[in-house]
């Protein structure tokens, strides 16, 4: 139930950030999901693509410095609480949660969040045995 994110480390630079979406575009991989943090000399890209192999591919033969890592997807209700009541879940059981991202390819009653924990196998077993939808790479890619 875990789905692939890669991490980019980019200078804060003018222009930075348009040379890596097009380096990924150019190799024909779709942007799914992304989250941005910065520092004054730097950023981190997170992000979810259509095709995690084929981008890390593009990505490295371009000189960037990438990572790929383990996450976990899930489907909130799209209301009050609805996040709240999952990050309840993994508090209760001791997972901490390193950090996350939402994101939504259409509006609906659901939203989709990106979690990244420091336990992702005890995370899964949680969250599954509580009944809160967890999405697999090519639910992913589908929506």
């Amino acid at each position: 139930m875990f789905i692939k994110q890669i991490s980019v480390f980019l200078e804060n630079a003018k222009g930075g950030l348009s040379k890596l979406t097009k380096t990924i575009a150019e190799a024909g991989v779709d942007l799914i999901a992304l989250s941005i943090a910065d520092t004054e000399h730097y950023g981190i890209m997170r992000f979810i693509v259509s095709d995690a192999e084929g981008a890390m591919r593009a990505i490295k033969d371009a000189g960037y410095t990438a990572r790929l890592t383990d996450v976990i997807a899930v489907s909130v209700s799209n209301r009050p609480g609805g996040l709240s009541e999952v990050l309840a879940l993994l508090d209760g059981a001791g997972i901490s949660v390193e950090y996350l991202y939402s994101f939504a390819r259409s509006a609906g009653e659901r939203a989709q969040i990106i979690l990244r924990v420091n336990d992702d196998n005890a995370a899964a077993k949680i969250l599954g045995e509580a009944g809160v939808v967890m999405l697999d790479q090519a639910q992913v890619d589908a929506l």
